[in-house]
Formats: C-alpha cells, sequence, structure tokens
C-alpha cells in the first residue's frame, strides 16, 4: 500500500506534542508537579504553608506546559527539515520504503519499536527518542484501516 504526502505544520506541531504527552517521564513529570501543586495549593488553602510552595508549584506548572506545548515541538519543527518535503511511501509486506525526489530509504519491520495513532498521524518509532510520522491527511478510510491492521501485525502497539 502506498501514500504521498506532505507535511502541514501546525498538524506536525500538534503530532509532536501527542509524542511527548505519550513519554514516561513526561508523564511522571506531569503527575508529580500537578501532585505538588494540588498539596501546596490544599495546604496554603488550609494555612499550613507560606505562599511561596504554592507559587512555586505554578510556576512549574506553567514553565512544563509552556516548553512541552510550544518551545520543543516549534523547535524541533525548525531544525528537521524533513517536513518541508513531499514524500512517498509504500508498506510492504517485508519492508516500508519512503522516497522522494532525491533519493529513498528502506526499513525493515524489525527496525521500529512501536507504534501508535494520534488524530492526524501514525507515529512509527525506531526507539525511545527517534520516530516517523506518517500524516492520514490524503489517505482513504479503508486504507488507514488496512494500515493498522498491518501495523499491528508487524510492529504490534
Amino acid at each position: 500500500m502506498q501514500h504521498s504526502f506532505s507535511y502541514e505544520k501546525n498538524k506536525v506541531i500538534q503530532g509532536v506534542r501527542y509524542h511527548f504527552i505519550q513519554d514516561r517521564a513526561v508523564k511522571l513529570l506531569v503527575i508529580l508537579i500537578n501532585v505538588f501543586a494540588i498539596v501546596s495549593a490544599a495546604l496554603f488553602y488550609s494555612k499550613k504553608i507560606r505562599p511561596e510552595p504554592f507559587l512555586l508549584g505554578s510556576i512549574l506548572w506553567l514553565v512544563m506546559m509552556v516548553t512541552f506545548w510550544y518551545i520543543m515541538p516549534h523547535s524541533i519543527y525548525k531544525k528537521a527539515a524533513t517536513f518541508k518535503d513531499t514524500f512517498t511511501i509504500d508498506f510492504a509486506d517485508l519492508q516500508v520504503t519512503l522516497s522522494n525526489d532525491r533519493g529513498s530509504v528502506h526499513w525493515n519491520w524489525e527496525k521500529f519499536s512501536k507504534f501508535f495513532e494520534s488524530p492526524h498521524f501514525f507515529h512509527l518509532y525506531f526507539d525511545a527518542k527517534s520516530f516517523f510520522i506518517v500524516p492520514k491527511e490524503g489517505m482513504p478510510e479503508d486504507m488507514r484501516h488496512e494500515l493498522r491492521g498491518l501495523l499491528n501485525k508487524k510492529i504490534g502497539a
């Protein structure tokens, strides 16, 4: 099954946000900062602590959200020339082939460690930090369904 695509900046940035949200370390960090903020708010409300810990929790939460929601996705988009190109990807039984007008690359299915699906992309991971996103835009619904089945069969979630 073959799919030709290019990337839209806003959708790529949203897809990169999903990548960060899926990371276990980020999930743990979000939980810890939220727990700290809630506990400090409750203790501040009951007048057991001064306002500084509550303020610190609020500032940490704000910095974390700005970093993961704006700064990192935009910097990744700016650094990667990949998102400004047009590609054709071919999902075959033995391998995945990605090509454009400058060349092609072949990946055996074993190269992928996992995948997940976000609203606009299929995220194909090589390892915890290296991934490739395949836009769903322009892909017929039956092809999406067939691709989900192939990814589940070859990679697993």
